[in-house]
Order: C-alpha cells, then sequence, then structure tokens
C-alpha cells in the first residue's frame, strides 16, 4: 500500500489529497489563485489529520510540476521537497497537461456506453492560458500515450485542424476558449472538466508502482519555457 500526498498548484485552482494507492482518503481544494502558498501547508496539515494518518507514514509526495503558473510551479515543489527532505520520502514528479488529460478523458468516456466506440480516434488537448494567444498544450491519446509533445504554441486558425480533420479532439483547460473564439471543426470538442489533486494521484500511484521517481537534488519545475523577468 503506498500512501501519497499529491499537490496541485500549477493552474488557476490548488488543491491537496492524500491517497492509498490510488483511492482518495482526504481533500483540499481553493480556487484563490493569489493565495496557493498560504492554502498549501494547512491544506497539508488538514488532510493528514482527516485521514487520522500520522505524517511520517506517508511514502511519497507527488506534486504536478509544470507547465503552468511559475510562481505556482515553485510553491507546489519548494513544499513537495521540503516534505521529502524532511521525511526522508520518495518525489513524484507528474507532467500538469497529462494530469489534465486525465481529467478530460476521464470525465469524456464516464458514463462509458455510446463512448466505447471513440476510445482509438479521440484525441485530448489541454491548453493552459499563457497570456495573448499563447498555450501550453500537448496532445495524448485515450491511453494518454503522447500524441504531440509538450509545447509553448501560439494559436491561429490553422492550428490542430489537420489533427482535427482525422480525429475526434476533446480540448479542455483554461486555454481552450481563446482557441474556440477563432477556430471551429465538426471534430472538435470544448470539455469543461477541471483537474485537480485526485486527478494526480492516480498518476502518481503509476508512477509510484513502477518507481518512477525524481531525484530531490536536481528537480525543478518545468516551465516549458525559459522564465523571463523584464529588464527595469
Amino acid at each position: 500500500m503506498a500512501l501519497i500526498i499529491n499537490i496541485e498548484t500549477a493552474t488557476e485552482n490548488a488543491s491537496v489529497c492524500l491517497s492509498s494507492d490510488g483511492e482518495i482518503l482526504a481533500f483540499e481544494e481553493s480556487t484563490d489563485q493569489k493565495n496557493h502558498a498560504s492554502f498549501l501547508q494547512p491544506a497539508i496539515q488538514k488532510v493528514i489529520a482527516t485521514a487520522g494518518i500520522p505524517l511520517y507514514s506517508i511514502d511519497a509526495v507527488a506534486v504536478s510540476n509544470g507547465p503552468g503558473s511559475y510562481t505556482g510551479l515553485r510553491v507546489g515543489l519548494s513544499a513537495a521537497k521540503g516534505l521529502c527532505y524532511a521525511l526522508d520520502k520518495r518525489l513524484v514528479l507528474i507532467n500538469t497537461l497529462e494530469v489534465m488529460a486525465f481529467a478530460a478523458a476521464k470525465a469524456f468516456f464516464q458514463p462509458a456506453g455510446n463512448r466505447d466506440n471513440k476510445r482509438q480516434s479521440v484525441l485530448f488537448c489541454p491548453m493552459i492560458d499563457a497570456r495573448r494567444m499563447e498555450v501550453f498544450t500537448a496532445l495524448y491519446d485515450y491511453e494518454l500515450n503522447i500524441f504531440k509533445e509538450p509545447c509553448a504554441m501560439i494559436l491561429d486558425e490553422e492550428s490542430w485542424q489537420s489533427e482535427l480533420a482525422n480525429h475526434l479532439m476533446v480540448f479542455s483547460g483554461n486555454g481552450c476558449k481563446k482557441f474556440s473564439a477563432i477556430a471551429e471543426h465538426p471534430n472538435m470538442i470544448l470539455s469543461a472538466s477541471m483537474h485537480n489533486a485526485t486527478h494526480l494521484a492516480v498518476l502518481a500511484q503509476t508512477a509510484y508502482s513502477v518507481e518512477n521517481f525524481s531525484a530531490l537534488a536536481y528537480s525543478e519545475p518545468y516551465y516549458l519555457k525559459p522564465f523571463f523577468t523584464p529588464q527595469k
């Protein structure tokens, strides 16, 4: 049995959960994007207290490691690394776009029913708003295999048109509204699904089971593009 604290602070909502073999024992969430840092530590304490499990009993800490908000990524990873150093536990890093794609796929295929015959042709395209017409995005199939590697993309009317011609595509995340404003296609589906730490927990359990751990000393946020500070 793997007990994992899961931390999601990469996008507008922050959340924390404690999971046991992927099953959620306790969950906390905040919708205030400006207060991820102040939310995180009390939320970790609360999920531990709710589950009634000593903090030292956990096996690992998982964090949604980007791309996403530069500040949010630093907040999440620093908290995760601090716990791992203090408790001598394993660190699991999961790509935020993969977590978003998993959440969208779970929403799309439930209930299964008449969607089962679409599994082979559907692609999932999470989009994180990166300001102006740029998004952080990637493309996954229904088994979360990477169809297009994560990238920073400037959207225009021609974006994803070749993929849309051959696949049903489910777009999710706060960046997909910008795309829907400039492009349309009969194979284009906008998902209202929202990811959180409970979706991260499922992927973290899979990573833990195959010992896909990250080195504490060398782990960094996955910004996807260089962090830029304007000259004063």
